[in-house]
Parts: structure tokens; sequence; C-alpha cells
């Protein structure tokens, strides 16, 4: 029986690394139907998928690595191996802090992917994926991405994915005086909408729910039109710029939809893509998508390069906090399991000694103060022990010492080491050395 040794396991799949058809080949119908399908696994007790324009990861948590990582392979099956980044359990924790402190987006420091991230958290749970070790992590990671943006310059002025997409549209074509469409009234289409408001003559909304298109028309500074994605051919023919980013999983922009638009510049953010891979062979029609998008946010990248130092270094400190909380409850349970093993034996003896001769009250509490000094001193030297093996992730010798103290620990009084402190009971009956040992607070 191991005990408290369930590791985590990763994999990322993201458009620094891959195209966008391979990202879109990693892309599942939803990051709640992705946890659900890698908590089918027998082997799996907790997972979590998180799935954003430019990358698609997800995390398990395992008995040990080779079945996280089988999970994880059958999982990205159709992405090919050389873009597939693999994590271990420490880069996993590490690499989740640098995404959700925004190191790791295509636009350094965006505050999107904090929001993002919290948001995989919810389905994650939502879908029962987040046990003890992904609750730790995940929310360690939130408060990683909250801390790097109010105590650094990471996001000072940011930028988003999707006004870096209107940049790259005004590089190109230019887009003052302009008229524009958006299509998709999500956080990335309310962000393009805003960043294009101020500077076009006309601007159209478009989205599959014509009320969320309404808010978003009525809350920017432009004049605007919103129109239903059946009269899309209508508002592209119009358009000049057009930028999309739905969450449909079908094309939004067929061939058919652009081929009689004249001079038009797309722009697509979506993932997976909103435009059909044919409409590039239109002569009148220019698409640009999250592959284009990684030149514009290069600059992006260098301006904030001192901040990023300054993430880092954080995440350093937050890293090996998380760590120390992790090796310190693991090594918690065993104790606990361990004094309540040597519980039992004490207080069976106990009793059956106490049971062959007619003492009276003040020689029964002699009996019984000598057989807890007995158990704590033996107690003392395993516990440094299995402090110093937890910090040095030696769960062997922690799994060893569990089944010399007690063979049969894992049937019945396995939710004996459920809690992450020692019992009350029996933290007063060990000694202050065996306290000093384990470094507790």
């Amino acid at each position: 029986m191991t005990v408290g040794t369930g590791v985590i396991s990763g994999a990322s799949v993201d458009i620094d690394r891959a195209t966008v058809d391979e990202l879109e080949a990693a892309t599942v119908e939803s990051q709640r139907a992705g946890v659900e399908r890698l908590l089918s696994v027998p082997a799996v007790e907790e997972a979590y998928v998180l799935q954003t324009c430019n990358r698609v990861e997800a995390y398990v948590v395992t008995s040990d690595g080779p079945d996280g990582r089988a999970a994880l392979a059958a999982f990205f099956e159709g992405v090919p191996s050389d873009v597939l980044a693999e994590l271990g359990h420490e880069e996993s924790l590490r690499h989740l802090m640098r995404v959700a402190s925004g190191l790791e987006s295509l636009v350094v420091g965006e505050d999107q992917i904090l929001g993002q991230v919290g948001d995989a958290y919810e389905d994650a749970r939502a879908a029962g994926g987040v046990g003890r070790l992904l609750e730790e992590g995940v929310t360690k990671a939130i408060h990683v991405g909250e801390r790097a943006r109010t105590e650094t310059a990471i996001n000072e002025g940011s930028v988003s994915l999707a006004s870096a997409a209107v940049s790259l549209a005004d590089e190109e074509v230019g887009v003052d005086d302009a008229e524009a469409l958006v299509v998709g009234a999500g956080e990335m289409g309310r962000l393009a909408a805003q960043s294009l408001a101020p500077r076009v003559d006309h601007l159209y909304v478009a989205n599959r729910t014509l009320e969320r298109a309404e808010h978003l028309a009525e809350t920017v500074d432009a004049d605007a039109t919103v129109v239903e994605l059946a009269d899309l051919d209508d508002a592209v023919e119009r358009a000049a710029v057009v930028v999309t980013a739905t969450g449909s999983t079908d094309y939004v922009f067929e061939k058919s939809t652009v081929s009689d638009t004249g001079k038009t510049f797309v722009v697509d953010i979506a993932q997976p893509r909103d435009v059909q891979p044919t409409v590039t062979e239109l002569p009148d029609v220019t698409v640009r998508d999250l592959d284009t998008l990684q030149t514009v946010t290069d600059e992006n990248r260098a301006q904030r390069a001192e901040a990023a130092t300054a993430v880092e270094e954080m995440i350093d400190v937050e890293f090996e906090h998380l760590l120390a909380q992790y090796k310190r409850k693991r090594a918690d349970r065993v104790i606990s399991a361990m004094y309540e093993s040597a519980e039992r034996v004490k207080a069976q003896e106990v009793e059956t000694a106490l049971g062959k001769a007619d003492f009276d009250e003040s020689q029964r509490e002699v009996v019984e103060a000598m057989a807890d000094a007995v158990v704590n001193q033996l107690l003392a030297a395993p516990t440094k022990s299995l402090r110093d093996a937890a910090e040095e992730d030696d769960w062997s010798t922690i799994n060893i010492a569990l089944q010399l103290f007690d063979p049969e620990f894992g049937g019945e009084d396995e939710e004996s080491v459920e809690g992450d402190e020692i019992p009350e009971h029996l933290r007063d009956q060990m000694p202050d050395a065996a306290f000093d040992q384990m470094g507790d607070d």
C-alpha cells in the first residue's frame, strides 16, 4: 500500500511548439469532458484540463508516474510526440505557476489566462477531478498569478491576444477609418472590439447568441451594428478587417462565405479555427492565424523581460513553499499512521497486563505512563527518519516503515491517514523531541 505518494503527471501542447493544425488535433470538446475522459481511466485519481486558444494541457494524479504518462499518451493520441511536452510531478507544478502568471502566454503577461486557469479549475471540480494534490497545486498557481500581476509589472499596459490581432491587421492593411467585423462575443471578441472601436469608422458584431452581441455592441465606444450569423456574408462584404474568435467546433467562415467579398483581411484567433483552410485559396482574402501572431508578440516578450525575471524569482520561492507543504502533509499522514498503529498495540498490551493483577488507580497510571514513554522513545528516531525520507522523496522507505509497524495497514483503518495532521490525542503523547525533529510549526 502506497500512502501519500500520488504523483502529478502533465502534458502540454501550445502554439510555441505546435502548428495550428496540431493544436487543433489536441482540442477536446470541453474542459469538463476532457476531465471526465481522463477520470474514466482506472489508474487516474484526479484530473485537470486547461484549454485556451493557444494551448491544450492535461494533468493527472496517479499512484506512479508511468500510469500517469500512459493516461496522457492516450488522451493526446492524435498529437505528434515532438510537439507534446511531457511534465513530471515537479515540472507540472512549476509549469502551472508559469502559465497562471502569463509567462507561457503568446502575449506575455496577459490577464485573460489567469481567469482561464480558474475556469478550468471549476470545470475540473464539477467533474470530480480535483482532489488533495491538484487542489493545492492549482490554487497555488492561481495565487502566484495574482501576486505576479499585483507585485510586478508583468501586465503593465498589457495587451491581449485579441489586441495583438488588431495590431497585426493595422500593420498589414490599416484599421483607421475602416469598417470592421468582430465575430464572437466572448472574452477575446470583447477585447478585439474594444481595441477596434476607437479607430474604425463602423464596427459590426456577430455572435451565435444575439443578446450577447447586442450587449457587446452597447458597451464599446463605436458606431456598432449587431448582425446574426445567418447574415454574416453581408457583414463580411462590408468589412475590410475581420477578427474572429468564437467557441464554435464548426467552421464559421467557409469558402462560400467570403468568395465574393472583395479585399478582406481576416485574423482567426479561435481554437478550433473559425476559418476553413480552403479560404486561403481566394486571391482577395488574406487569413492570418495564431502561427502568424507569434511574430507580433516577440516584441512584447522582449519588453517584459525584466518583469518576467521578477516573476520567475517569485515562482522559485512559491514553488519551494509548495513542495515543502506537500512533503510536510505527506510525512504527517504517514507518522500519524505509525503512531496510531503503535497506540493500538500499546492499548492492547496494557489492558492485558493490567488484567493479570489487581492494580490500584495509581499503579495503573504508572503502568500506562511507562507504556507511553516506551512508545514515544521507540518512535522518536523513526519519526525523524520518516521526516527526512519525505524531504528526500524517499517514499519506498516510508512504505517499508509502514509495513514494519503495521503489516495490515491499508485495510479497515486506512482512513486514519486521511487527515492532514497528526490527531490531537496522539500529538499529546508524542515527546517534544519528535516535534523538533519534524520541524513542526
